[in-house]
């Protein structure tokens, strides 16, 4: 049975990945900060993991010692402020989380990686091409996952390097966690708008790990159908 780890595990995309996973045959390992949340998810090995703490993303290299797949989902946005007020220490959280959290989980796991053939699939966005007002922290962040994509790809030659990349998804926290904990601000995103599912990107997500060994998808971009057209949706 193929081995998946899956992070950012406990809610959102992360979790529906996990459990699509499952449903599909893999083993997988989920991993987050909350493990109470991780506990619900039906077949999945939790694993408490911080990306932000190198001593706990360490704890991988026992917690996962065989690994085909590494679904890098972990990340998140913490402000949609200006370029000219934001506070750096809330782009520096964004960068540690969203950039350097993924190098951290891939040079962990990278050896066990290499050992099977496997294949890294990195949750990207569509604010890793697109810029928009109020955006720049993330928008940066995001960018920086792109081109962590595009050189791990050119480096690794026996692992697979992928990224999906998905526009502006409904999940219960990515705007509540963006708008301090203010549901109305979070809600009104979504308004008007029939977006993308974590389902959706669950989806994505396991179609290109499931491709055969030889095929590498370099990138999947969706977005909901609204998105082209309405500028306010830009903003996922």
């Amino acid at each position: 049975m193929p081995v998946a780890l899956v992070t950012g595990a406990s809610s959102g995309i992360g979790a529906a990945t996990a459990t699509r996973l499952v449903a599909e045959g893999w083993e997988v390992v989920g991993a987050a900060r909350r493990l109470d949340r991780l506990s619900q998810l039906k077949g999945v090995r939790p694993q408490a993991l911080d990306v932000t703490d190198p001593r706990s993303v360490e704890q991988l290299v026992d917690a996962v010692p065989v690994c085909d797949l590494l679904v890098a989902n972990a990340g998140g946005a913490f402000d949609l402020d200006p370029v000219g007020s934001a506070d750096v220490d809330t782009w520096a959280r964004m960068y540690d989380v969203n950039v350097l959290g993924l190098v951290r989980t891939v040079q962990a796991v990278l050896p066990a990686l290499r050992a099977a053939k496997g294949h890294v699939v990195m949750t990207g966005s569509t604010a890793g091409r697109w810029v928009y007002e109020g955006g720049g922290g993330y928008v940066a962040a995001k960018h920086a996952v792109a081109a962590l994509r595009d050189t791990l790809r050119l480096e690794e030659t026996d692992v697979r390097v992928s990224e999906v990349a998905p526009g502006m998804v409904d999940t219960e926290e990515f705007s509540l966690v963006r708008f301090g904990g203010d549901e109305a601000r979070a809600r009104a995103v979504y308004e008007g708008v029939e977006a993308l599912t974590a389902n959706d990107v669950a989806d994505a997500i396991v179609w290109v790990a499931s491709r055969p060994a030889h095929v590498n998808i370099d990138l999947v971009q969706l977005t909901p159908l609204q998105q082209h057209a309405v500028h306010k949706v830009v903003r996922a």
